[in-house]
């Protein structure tokens, strides 16, 4: 197999290249963040990526994120999530277009070599492989976050901040937006949340009530 790898620990990061080497597999990239991974991605269309979630500059979903950015843009983009965390919000997104080629395995929970490189070979094979860890806990935050469903992750974002008590200037300024795309959001998370202009009750105390119950 063709691959690239995303992974910010250089120990780690030369230890995949090397595994992979020497079990007949091409390493096309080897790469530390998000951006050179889809820069990676799109120049060797590779059968498969290994894609560490958290990569600089924030270490938060870097990696998730432009995984997700990936499988839009390049289509058949075969990814394999190998982490030692396990992010909810964004790995939900990335399943949810139902088209395989996706796996998502803790690294703590790998036992065997020959474990790790099967289900490497499955997703580029386009099945989806999950470790058991991730599937529940995937479970478990779907159930909880039901009354936020139909929210966008940036919708979410926005609720999110208005639960801080921010203002909408203030989230425009920390999300690095305008304040009318704020308004939009924040309409938009009115409407989808089912609550209308009404003198008695406040929406964003309303709204902000419903995230903090998911």
């Amino acid at each position: 197999m063709r691959v690239v790898i995303a992974e910010d620990s250089a120990i780690l990061r030369a230890g995949l290249v090397e595994l992979l080497n020497l079990r007949g597999h091409e390493v096309v990239a080897a790469v530390m963040d998000g951006d050179s991974l889809r820069e990676a991605v799109r120049s060797h269309r590779p059968d498969v990526s290994i894609v560490d979630i958290r990569m600089p500059p924030t270490h938060t979903d870097e990696g998730l994120r432009a995984a997700i950015a990936l499988r839009a843009e390049v289509p058949g983009c075969a990814i394999l999530l190998f982490s030692q965390y396990v992010e909810t919000q964004y790995a939900t997104e990335l399943l949810a277009d139902r088209a395989g080629g996706v796996g998502y395995l803790l690294k703590d929970r790998v036992a065997e070599v020959s474990d790790f490189l099967d289900a490497l070979s499955r997703v580029a094979d386009g099945e989806t492989v999950l470790d058991p860890e991730v599937v529940s806990q995937l479970f478990s935050a779907t159930r909880k976050t039901d009354a936020l469903a139909g929210l966008t992750p940036r919708e979410r974002e926005v609720l999110g901040l208005m639960a801080e008590g921010r203002s909408n200037s203030a989230i425009a300024a920390g999300l690095f937006l305008s304040a009318g795309s704020v308004e939009k959001y924040v309409s938009s998370i009115f409407g989808k949340l089912a609550l209308p202009q009404s003198e008695g009750d406040n929406r964003r105390v309303l709204a902000v009530l419903r995230y903090l119950e998911s």
